[in-house]
């Protein structure tokens, strides 16, 4: 009966390292593709393309900004999440949870109906343009990548033992007082790890992008704009490179995110 049990338990193991194995070769040979299929002779001439170092900035700069605002954002709405209960908490916790599920195609339709029609023309007055610019591109960044930050950061507020907070306030501390000096420094692990997370999704970010901003060359260009313009026009080796980039990037900052949270990995 013994030997049939550990038959039966060998069988089951074996089923999932077999499926755990198959998907992880899958990945691996996703990502190999990539670099075998390239011309990495034309490798080097397309880091040099003026279109190409536009794009890797415009997206750098406008990824981050995205990033620094999600994380002012995040910091208050997880916060509030966390510590407080009220009444509608599931709603509004539901409400900021849409971006995430919702398709980014149907997210920029959204945002393009409440920048256009909507507030278009009244924030035109004030002089803040937002569809077909630079700042629906942050706009759109923003909205993809915010809630996401607001659920890692609410996780790390969760994490902390609220005894800890308490004691502090019973120290003479202020609310304001216990955030900084306490709140903050026990949660910052998982904060840097949501604002990595936080950071790659905006810096992936295309179908919200493209509605609200459009894909306009050299203008509204982010990396994942520019590889949907150059494979529309049949220059596989820059949407390659471009892609092998933007991998590379993906890859580090999910290093980034494991180092932070203090995920142990082993090689």
């Amino acid at each position: 009966m013994n030997f049939v049990r550990k038959i039966g338990n060998d069988y089951f193991q074996a089923i999932f390292w077999f499926i755990l194995l198959s998907t992880t070769l899958f990945m691996l040979m996703l990502i190999v593709g990539l670099f075998l299929f390239g011309e990495w002779a034309a490798f080097l001439e397309i880091l040099k393309n003026p279109e190409f170092h536009f794009a890797v900035t415009f997206t750098l700069w406008t990824s981050v900004l995205a990033t620094l605002l999600s994380a002012l954002t995040a910091v208050p709405c997880g916060y509030i999440l966390s510590r407080c209960n009220f009444p509608g908490k599931i709603i509004m916790d539901t409400l900021l949870d849409v971006p995430i599920v919702l398709p980014p195609l149907v997210s920029g339709v959204a945002l393009l109906i409440f920048f256009g029609p909507l507030f278009g023309e009244s924030l035109a007055r004030w002089g803040l343009d937002i569809v077909f610019s630079t700042r629906g591109v942050v706009v759109a960044q923003w909205f993809i990548a915010a809630p996401f930050a607001i659920k890692t950061f609410k996780q790390a507020f969760d994490s902390i033992d609220i005894r800890l907070e308490k004691v502090a306030r019973t120290l003479g501390y202020t609310p304001c007082r216990v955030f900084i000096k306490v709140t903050l420094p026990l949660a910052k692990h998982g904060l840097l790890g949501g604002i990595t997370m936080t950071w790659a999704r905006a810096l992936g970010e295309f179908g919200a992008t493209a509605m609200l901003a459009g894909v306009t060359r050299l203008k509204t260009e982010t990396l994942s704009v520019a590889i949907f313009l150059n494979m529309s026009i049949g220059d596989t080796q820059f949407a390659l490179v471009t892609a092998i980039i933007m991998l590379m990037t993906a890859l580090f900052l999910l290093i980034l995110f494991k180092f932070f949270t203090g995920a142990e990995v082993r090689l």
